[in-house]
């Protein structure tokens, strides 16, 4: 089965999902650029029927270095050159405030993106360590814009964690292709990275100090993973509700607010960034992008309800 994970560089030590070529951590964007094999370029070109017919508001988009198509996009659509991407992070890395942690290239160059690490952090419940990235992601096809985001990590386990959808504070800014990049732009809405941090700070400590029981994190599995099977009238949780069960307290970092709305949000995160999913690229991809990113969204949303009602 082909890898979702094309190209890739990364600095520090190997990601969490194994994946990549190790560079040094002090590259500049342009430098992380080739590193990764993303120094090639977009263009739209012209279609035509087998019988030479013009195909008329459509074109398609060709990767220019190896001319393989990555989609049929219409005519007024806007392709933001990789190199564009990577020049977003220049100030922030001349300044100090960020520097490249991984780059790469998904389904074979549909999805570029670039994850910068900000130098900023905070600790919770002892020694366990929150850190801030910022992540661009660039997609070379049709239907999905240009996203930029501050995505926290739990650096005990490696969890790809989700801020909190009730902060009135921006977290992510996406932008159509059917306009200019206006990276400027971009820089404005998004805000400062340490402004977002603190509330998330807020929301990990709310958590962390709010304990859950055998009735109500079953309540929470369940509706994460619902079950459908009976048996004698009974209902059970499913089969990835009793992993994350037995990961409340198997998980890395299980020592940091245990028995709290914190570890159980954490256990599900654990579980879709390390065990969800048929391989190490699939639960990348998931993470960022489908069914494991939206999953961890409702997954924060519910931990904060139950916190509340405790």
């Amino acid at each position: 089965m082909a890898h979702l994970v094309e190209t890739m560089a990364y600095a520090g030590e190997v990601p969490w999902h194994g994946l990549g070529t190790k560079v040094p951590h002090d590259l500049s964007p342009q430098q992380m650029l080739v590193k990764a094999g993303l120094d090639w370029t977009v263009s739209k070109r012209g279609m035509m029927t087998t019988d030479g017919i013009e195909v008329p508001e459509k074109v398609a988009l060709v990767r220019d270095s190896d001319n393989s198509v990555l989609d049929i996009v219409g005519k007024d659509w806007n392709p933001v050159q990789n190199l564009e991407a990577f020049e977003f992070f220049n100030d922030f890395v001349r300044s100090g405030d960020m520097e490249m942690h991984t780059a790469g290239s998904l389904m074979e160059g549909r999805v570029i993106w670039a994850l910068a690490k900000v130098n900023e952090k905070f600790e919770v419940f002892g020694n366990d360590v929150i850190e801030s990235y910022l992540l661009f992601s660039n997609p070379h096809r049709f239907g999905q814009s240009i996203d930029v985001r501050f995505t926290p990590i739990r650096v005990v386990c490696n969890n790809t964690l989700t801020l909190s959808l009730n902060s009135k504070s921006v977290s992510s800014v996406k932008v159509s292709h059917k306009k200019s990049f206006d990276a400027e732009s971009v820089k404005e809405t998004l805000g400062v990275a340490k402004e977002k941090l603190s509330k998330y700070k807020e929301m990990a400590e709310f958590l962390g100090s709010k304990r859950y029981n055998q009735t109500s994190v079953a309540e929470y599995l369940d509706g994460l993973f619902p079950s459908y099977s009976k048996k004698n009238g009974e209902h059970f949780l499913s089969r990835p509700a009793e992993r994350v069960y037995e990961l409340l307290e198997q998980q890395p970092g299980a020592n940091f607010a245990p028995g709290s709305w914190w570890s159980a949000f954490n256990a599900v995160t654990f579980f879709t960034d390390h065990e969800r999913g048929r391989d190490a690229d699939a639960r990348l991809q998931s993470a960022w992008y489908g069914q494991s990113k939206s999953l961890k969204l409702k997954a924060l949303e519910d931990a904060v309800e139950y916190a509340e009602a405790a």
